[in-house]
């Protein structure tokens, strides 16, 4: 019996008292007229340099705290592709209050689901944005940006482990969840910087996502300037290849389907200062990881993690993962592969990944009306992703063990997206999976039993309004049954190899 690593290893504790905003942006300080980030675009670029960014940020967390907001409490970010989006983040941290980042593509009526759960003091809204049905106040972009040009505030102080900020997750039960993480979080994602990255100060990271996008928030943003390196962030639209050549990019991040796109045409991508690329949010394909190191001369290194503790199982460039394997744990992680009655499997069993409940950067818990809830099978957090452990120490991923979809990096509930879809009065029974119609690429299927096929123009339309677009389906087909188990349970793995078997 092992695992993975040690639970008593030594990792640098986190410093007491701490503030997730400020040690974020403690290695900018002492380069204050480096450039933290840049917002390039074909016609040039938007800088920021790091004493600009340092007095946005302040700034903005005195405007919050005149507003009246008391440390604690919670503001929901409703805000679109623009820096504003980081420097409100920062601002609320660096005041002692709990920013609650949503996606722009939420519906009014799943946002309002969500504000109605944290109860939001502030809602921090951009232009055209749906808002939630809610009786929190709601400050516009001129009002936030006008905050950057105030006094800063005073750095808020206190316990690593007091809650720092709350992020959404599709959770098994069919709903998001909210996940609460602890200023402390941001200090253990330093186990990235070797882990996975390879990163230095003096890289220039390009992160192919939008500002208001976690994968970006985190890699894209907070791990380059916590280290002092440069972020490069493309304004939506610009073209990725010429953005990373002609903005020196020397580390690339985006999830598989960047990388796809940028290939399609086939021809070498001439990226003299590159380094290598990264991708998470999905599996990368390994006729991607092919067909970019062909086109590139570069390697791809793939990290495997989920929001209750970002990622934790990684390639990188001092340490790449032997072929068909997700990578190693990162240096300080406290993970294992368990059985079903939480014991570590022996080597080379398959079982399900756990973290312990001692790993640094382990959520506090699922939001809930008593305060954060960490669900434990003894000391372990089950991650629900299967794994084998080989006899070099690196670590296979087996698929989810659970149901759960994946869509362009965003990891979405079946229960959800067929309870969205359940009420149409043309469908009487309904399963949602991922399916693979070809190769590297799937998407969400909707299987639905009913009267007749409906057209699937009318069920996009349905689905549109009570679902963001990147939890829609983007298959639809009409079947006799749905495959159910001896007990009665659906099956959606048989749906989904049913539907491969044919393609």
């Amino acid at each position: 019996m092992l695992s993975l690593t040690d639970p008593t290893a030594a990792f640098p504790p986190c410093p007491t008292p701490f503030n997730m905003a400020r040690y974020v942006l403690a290695a900018g300080s002492a380069t204050p007229d480096k450039i933290a980030l840049q917002i390039v675009r074909a016609s040039g670029a938007e800088r920021w340099s790091y004493a600009r960014l340092i007095a946005a940020v302040r700034g903005t967390g005195t405007g919050l705290l005149d507003a009246g907001l008391k440390p604690g409490a919670r503001v929901l970010l409703r805000l679109g592709n623009s820096v504003d989006f980081p420097i409100a983040y920062l601002g609320a941290l660096a005041a002692g209050l709990v920013p609650v980042p949503t996606s722009t593509q939420l519906t009014g009526p799943e946002i309002t689901r969500i504000a109605h759960d944290i109860a939001p003091a502030l809602v921090l809204a951009g232009e055209g944005v749906a808002l939630p049905d809610h009786p929190a106040p709601v400050l516009g972009l001129s009002g936030l940006r006008a905050m950057q040009g105030l006094p800063p505030c005073d750095w808020h102080m206190g316990e690593p482990d007091r809650p720092g900020y709350i992020i959404y997750t599709s959770g098994s039960g069919g709903s998001p969840r909210a996940v609460v993480h602890a200023h402390r979080a941001i200090w253990a994602r330093r186990m990235m910087w070797d882990g996975w990255y390879g990163l230095t100060p003096e890289d220039r990271m390009l992160h192919a996502g939008a500002f208001n996008w976690t994968y970006t928030l985190g890699t894209g943003l907070m791990d380059p300037w916590a280290i002092g390196a440069t972020a490069l962030i493309p304004e939506s639209g610009a073209p990725l290849g010429l953005m990373l050549k002609r903005f020196d990019a020397t580390i690339f991040a985006a999830v598989p389907g960047v990388y796809r796109q940028l290939l399609k045409d086939g021809r070498a991508l001439d990226l003299p200062r590159l380094r290598h690329g990264l991708s998470a949010g999905e599996k990368l394909p390994e006729v991607t990881r092919d067909a970019w190191r062909d086109a590139t001369g570069r390697e791809i290194y793939e990290a495997l993690g989920m929001s209750e503790c970002s990622t934790y199982l990684s390639a990188s460039p001092a340490r790449p993962a032997p072929s068909g394997s997700a990578g190693y744990p990162q240096p300080g992680r406290c993970l294992a592969i368990l059985s079903p009655d939480g014991q570590p499997v022996a080597q080379g069993a398959a079982g399900v990944l756990g973290i312990h409940r001692s790993d640094p950067g382990l959520m506090l818990g699922y939001l809930t009306a008593t305060g954060p809830d960490l669900p434990l099978q003894g000391d372990w957090f089950l991650t629900g992703d299967r794994a084998q452990m080989g006899t070099d120490g690196a670590v296979s991923y087996l698929g989810r063990d659970d149901d759960m979809m994946n869509a362009g990096g965003f990891r979405v509930s079946p229960l959800e997206v067929e309870r969205a879809l359940a009420d149409h009065p043309g469908i009487t029974d309904i399963a949602c999976t991922e399916v693979t119609v070809r190769e590297g690429v799937s998407v969400i299927a909707a299987f639905y039993t009913g009267p007749e096929a409906l057209p699937e123009a009318a069920l996009q339309a349905h689905a549109a309004e009570r679902l963001a677009r990147y939890k829609q389906p983007r298959l639809y087909r009409h079947c006799p049954t749905l495959p159910r188990n001896a007990n009665g349970k659906l099956s959606r793995r048989a749906l989904r190899e049913d539907f491969e078997a044919k393609s």
